[in-house]
């Protein structure tokens, strides 16, 4: 695109798709999914001007509305399988980290979703991910929903805030000034176009407190005041999917007296006049990312598969949750995922082996990803440990490479993204496989109805919209969290 205003995009639709008032008419579909949909997400992205960054944006979330594409809440499905209306054994809901390459790995796991006839996927991007990656939620609405149009994929998007974690060093200083950081996030994600968010105050847990709902207090009064935020800013028609945790990812599993005490705590603070949480996160025994072995293999881990069962019939049956949920498992071997919805999983939290496939299964070219491995040992030699191997050390920093070198990531050469556009495929193919997931479109069909969320037209597209708050008005450092 050599266009150098927004005036220009304007120019672009000629004959595919017209701005009527607030909204996007599209006259010609195919044209508007084949390069007009490449070049307007790659200005959603790295457009120099803001007028032509947002103009870009406020088109592919219009484009979205118009195909039947658009961002939407998975809540009502949670509910439904928090009543029973299908066997809760029956599929586990993918939720699919994005960290690098956004565009391409986007594209192949709608690609994948839709050969199975899969509706039920979530795209997410967790509050630590964003600082690292370099992808606030505008952007990284912006970039899914373009890679839905892409594909052809028909139907709600299920975007996530993953989660939005509590720092507990900031915390026992300045409580205030960590919720407002919060309240203030949460605020940016639903007003670029997240539907869905998890909210995760376990990292305030105090296991010191006599008692178990003393431990778990903080947490949930946190998660009920974020949901009543949440509750107020969410588009009318919409009731936001939110989930809880009451695990930290790393530490001891979960316990059935930790589950009923948190939700028996958070609908006392909640009240009944706003509706609350859908699922919960609990610990089974997994960490994000994996443990990396000295030789830069990943530890096996043993998922208490036992943990999750029990604790999700009790979400379901005692409370009419859809389950709970498991962070930190893209890195397990593939024959446990089907063990997931055997024990009745909600969801599960995909990021870090993707990211492995992007550095090491193949198509990254050699100079690129030396480059990045010296910009990791330059940048954060920092949190190089005592007795850890350079293999372990560039294991555990490299997500942090993927925000400096986004462009370069993003202008592979064809040849490499064929490659890894493979790759993530294949895999994305098999997690729906053995997550059962194929399918699932006809309940996403029969109990989410998408609401029409038209935006103001930006003033850069000749609206009265305001223009989009810049990016990194909020910095986070990255706290582990994010699978």
């Amino acid at each position: 695109m050599t266009t150098t205003t927004a005036d220009g995009l304007v120019a672009r639709l000629e004959g595919i798709a017209r701005i009527v008032g607030d909204r996007l008419e599209v006259d010609d579909p195919a044209r508007l999914r084949g390069e007009l949909i490449d070049d307007l997400a790659r200005e959603a992205v790295f457009a120099s001007d803001a007028s032509r960054r947002d103009a870009a944006r406020w088109l592919i979330w219009s484009a979205s509305q118009a195909l039947g594409s658009g961002s939407a809440s998975i809540h009502e499905l949670y509910m439904a399988r928090g009543r029973g209306e299908f066997e809760p054994t029956r599929f586990t809901v993918p939720a699919i980290n994005v960290r690098a390459s956004a565009y391409l790995t986007a594209r192949q796991a709608f690609a994948a979703a839709m050969e199975r006839e899969a509706g039920a996927v979530i795209f997410e991007i967790a509050k630590s991910e964003m600082a690292y990656t370099d992808q606030r939620p505008a952007e990284y609405t912006a970039v899914i929903l373009a890679a839905a149009l892409r594909e052809g994929w028909g139907g709600p998007v299920f975007l996530q805030g993953d989660h939005f974690q509590f720092n507990a060093t900031r915390w026992s200083s300045d409580p205030d000034a960590e919720m407002a950081g919060l309240r203030d996030l949460t605020r940016e994600a639903i007003e670029a176009g997240f539907l869905n968010v998890d909210i995760d105050s376990s990292t305030l847990v105090d296991l010191s407190r006599p008692t178990v709902a003393e431990q778990q207090a903080v947490n949930a009064a946190n998660t009920a005041e974020l949901t009543r935020l949440i509750r107020a800013l969410q588009p009318a028609g919409v009731t936001i999917s939110i989930g809880g945790e009451i695990g930290e990812v790393g530490k001891a599993n979960s316990t059935e007296e930790e589950l009923r005490e948190y939700l028996s705590g958070y609908y006392q603070r909640l009240g009944t006049a706003a509706v609350g949480i859908s699922k919960v996160s609990i610990q089974t025994g997994t960490s994000h990312g994996g443990v990396p072995m000295p030789d830069g293999t990943i530890a096996s881990v043993k998922i208490d598969f036992d943990t999750m069962r029990r604790l999700s019939a009790v979400a379901r049956e005692e409370f009419d949750l859809a389950g709970c949920v498991q962070h930190g498992a893209s890195t397990l071997p593939e024959e446990a995922f089907n063990q997931f919805p055997a024990n009745g999983t909600a969801e599960i939290h995909l990021a870090t082996g993707f990211q492995n496939i992007l550095y090491d299964a193949g198509g990254l070219p050699d100079e690129l990803r030396a480059e990045m491995m010296a910009w990791c040992s330059d940048n954060c030699a920092g949190e190089r440990k005592d007795g850890e191997t350079e293999d372990q050390f560039l294991y555990k920093t490299r997500k942090k490479a993927l925000g400096p070198f986004k462009r370069q990531l993003w202008e592979l050469p064809e040849e490499a993204q064929q490659q890894i556009g493979a790759n993530l495929r294949s895999k994305f193919g098999l997690l729906f496989d053995q997550l059962g997931v194929a399918g699932t479109r006809a309940l996403v069909d029969r109990f989410v109805a998408p609401v029409a969320l038209p935006r103001p037209r930006p003033a850069s597209l000749g609206g009265s919209g305001a223009e989009a708050v810049t990016a990194g008005a909020h910095v986070f450092e990255d706290d582990g969290s994010g699978e």
